[in-house]
């Protein structure tokens, strides 16, 4: 099983292979991967097909995976702001693809893909330099 650090830099890769999509779903045709999503992919190594249209089922397949949540836990901590809730709980889903496909307060834009794999990537270096915080 890989780690936190060796899924977040597939993910980087995958994004940078595949582009960042920020639209309605979790991937769209020639846009891209969402950030969950591509975290998902490098965790499991499949690619659900409900990611192009059926959000729940995806969110439902995001959280089975342990080792996905994990490393989208780990992008969310380091986010300047707080993870959201959804009924009573951390959505750590929500907070991570939220943040890279929506501006941010006193920002004109959203992360570009750039800022995004940079995030993952420094992430993923703070994972390998403390294995147990995740």
């Amino acid at each position: 099983m890989p780690n936190t650090a060796a899924i977040l830099r597939r993910a980087a890769r995958l994004i940078t292979n595949e582009g960042l999509h920020t639209g309605e779903q979790f991937a769209g045709t020639y846009t891209g991967l969402d950030i969950c999503a591509a975290i998902y992919i490098a965790a499991e190594s499949e690619f659900p097909t409900e990611f192009f249209n059926d959000e729940a089922t995806s969110i439902a397949t995001i959280e089975a995976s342990p080792t996905t949540i994990a490393a989208i836990k780990a992008i969310s901590d380091a986010l300047d702001s707080p993870a959201c809730e959804t009924a009573g709980q951390p959505d750590y889903i929500e907070h991570v693809s939220n943040w890279a496909s929506t501006r941010g307060p006193g920002e004109e834009n959203p992360p570009t893909a750039n800022e995004v794999v940079g995030r993952i990537l420094r992430t993923a270096d703070k994972a390998d330099a403390h294995p147990n915080a995740a």
